[in-house]
């Protein structure tokens, strides 16, 4: 039997004046995936005054998207682009660096893809 392992994590902390939004995509994600995970993210940027979001988004173990969910994403960023000053893709594959560099369009803060995650880190903290 195989198990079809799919979905986003979502953590989220504060350091100092700093708010962080860590997501790890797992699998092909879905329509489903979204619904979940979008009122999350909604309600925790919606209790930041003013917030200015540095986000870590570790995409190492996905596969993709079903279309339906390509537009969720698409949606998701536009409606809170303007919130992210800083978002390090972390991957391991050629397509992710590309999809990272198309979303960057629709993100008002810096976007930068990376395949070492300490480089990643490193980047948000700067």
């Amino acid at each position: 039997m195989t198990i079809d392992r799919h979905g986003l994590s979502i953590g989220i902390e504060r350091v100092d004046c700093n708010f962080y939004l860590s997501l790890k995509a797992i699998g092909k994600l879905t329509h489903q995936d979204y619904q979940v995970i979008t009122p999350m993210i909604d309600a925790a940027v919606k209790e930041v005054a003013d917030a200015k979001i540095k986000a870590l988004f570790d995409v190492t173990e996905m596969e993709g998207w079903e279309l339906r969910a390509a537009w969720d994403d698409f949606k998701l960023g536009l409606k809170h682009g303007s919130e992210f000053e800083k978002i390090a893709i972390y991957g391991n594959k050629h397509w992710q660096e590309i999809i990272a560099s198309i979303g960057s369009w629709f993100i008002s803060g810096e976007v930068e893809y990376f395949e070492e995650h300490q480089q990643a880190v490193d980047w948000l903290d700067e």
